[in-house]
């Protein structure tokens, strides 16, 4: 399948016509296409959100609940949104931004803060963050105990020594755990990548790429062109450039985390 996508990308193709090769016009016409270039620019958000706040709430959260009483119980709350699918994790917070009865509004008006009230999924720039939002409450939970498994497999010795140097809990944390965590780190903001360029089925329950396409990441503007509008042999190439970047985004991460962690040792 990802052989013929590349294949049908150098095509003009609506599934009824037989495939029509037009070499690198599918590739050029990307370039001029602003519905593209924004779906560009909202997807790089997106790479750009998720690498710092899911991931920098998992390990925040993971160093707080590490070897606590209750720990289970934290570790279960915080995760359980995973455990739900991203079109019915879509659903809740679409109603968790509904205009005037949503949860959001409600708690705004309660607080005295109606000036604040926006509608927040209809709005240029702030359904992009709306959706955000929605999706670290789901993925967070999953770095989180990506986290917990590195920071318990740490030994304790070398923080313990640092803190008898006189290090403050904070300053053993930043220069002798979080160092020891690049293995799971490594592991973490990989998958975030990967994830953040795919993600597809939580945008499109939640505003459909709206309004006039303005929340569109390429996973949605491939959809779109494919199988709404029957430009397959466009969205093949919408798929071929999204494979590219994601590969080249993970591997040049992974080549730079490999060679640090080789220097570190």
């Amino acid at each position: 399948p990802a052989a013929y996508t590349l294949v049908i990308s150098f095509t003009e193709w609506d599934g009824l016509k037989p495939p029509r090769w037009i070499g690198l016009g599918n590739f050029i016409r990307l370039a001029r296409d602003p519905a593209f270039l924004s779906s560009l620019g909202n997807t790089a958000i997106w790479v750009v959100a998720t690498l710092a706040i899911p991931v920098f709430l998992g390990l925040v959260v993971a160093a707080s609940v590490n070897r606590i009483r209750g720990e289970a119980v934290f570790k279960s709350i915080f995760y359980l949104p995973y455990t739900i699918s991203a079109a019915a994790t879509g659903i809740l917070w679409t109603f968790v931004f509904e205009p005037t009865q949503g949860v959001v509004d409600t708690l705004l008006k309660v607080v005295g803060l109606e000036g604040w009230i926006r509608p927040w999924l209809v709005t240029p720039g702030l359904n992009t963050a709306s959706m955000i939002a929605a999706y670290t409450w789901q993925t967070m939970g999953t770095h989180m105990v990506l986290f917990l498994v590195g920071l318990q497999s740490i030994p304790q010795e070398p923080v313990e020594a640092a803190k008898i140097d006189g290090a403050t809990n904070l300053q053993a944390f930043l220069h002798v755990t979080l160092p020891l965590l690049r293995p799971i780190l490594t592991v973490v903001v990989t998958m975030a990548i990967v994830n953040s360029f795919k993600v597809f089925d939580l945008i499109w329950v939640m505003t459909k790429g709206g309004p006039f396409r303005s929340s569109e990441t390429l996973a949605v503007t491939m959809y779109r062109e494919s199988f709404i509008l029957f430009h397959l042999g466009y969205g093949a190439s919408i798929a071929t450039l999204l494979s590219i970047i994601s590969f080249a985004f993970s591997w040049t991460y992974l080549r730079s985390a490999v060679r640090s962690e080789s220097m570190y040792r």
